[in-house]
């Protein structure tokens, strides 16, 4: 693949109060050709009977990814830019650890392929120097892919985030995810 094009200094951004719910995402994502036409991202109901509020679910890319490490095919590898693959077809045996294992809740067994599938940051997009599918159509900002600089400049009142505490457990990723202005870390328990 031809890698001239990949810039290192874009990061992909995920601004939660932004989501709208209107899944443009999702569809952009199922019209990856390395899909398999199945999205990747998932947009879920925070309390469907209470608020509108969305969330979208995407792979966070870990610097240390737990899926990859708790994978006994050694199906699930990471590239030297820190975009975490989708499991090998070759390799995967569907035992789905690496489902159970990632504190995000991102990789999802398609048992109609005995296979897990995750979001691989449309790295056949990413790697030519184009932006993720869902990033290029969420009409409201809530994914964005670009610099730092960038999404600082249009949001001087958030703070991208990429380091997680799960209990004692700190994950650091490649995805990021606004918060209020001052913020390092986001603690989940």
């Amino acid at each position: 693949m031809n890698l001239t094009n990949y810039n290192k200094n874009e990061e992909f951004f995920v601004d939660l109060q932004r989501c709208i719910g209107c899944k443009a995402c999702e569809m952009a994502c199922a019209e990856c050709e390395t899909n398999g036409q199945e999205s990747m991202i998932h947009v879920n109901y925070v309390e469907r009977e209470v608020t509108i509020q969305t969330t979208v679910q995407v792979c966070m890319h870990c610097e240390d990814p737990v899926c990859a490490n708790v994978c006994p095919a050694d199906a699930i590898s990471q590239d030297e830019f820190g975009v975490v693959h989708t499991a090998n077809t070759e390799r995967c045996i569907g035992c789905s650890n690496c489902v159970m294992a990632c504190p995000f809740g991102v990789p999802k067994k398609m048992e109609e392929y005995d296979l897990m599938m995750k979001c691989t940051m449309c790295y056949d997009r990413t790697s030519v120097g184009k932006k993720p599918m869902c990033a290029t159509v969420c009409p409201s900002g809530a994914l964005f892919y670009g610099t730092r600089e960038q999404i600082e400049e249009m949001r001087p009142n958030s703070t991208p985030v990429n380091s997680f505490v799960f209990g004692k457990e700190r994950v650091n990723t490649k995805v990021n995810i606004m918060m209020p202005k001052g913020s390092s870390e986001l603690r989940i328990f």
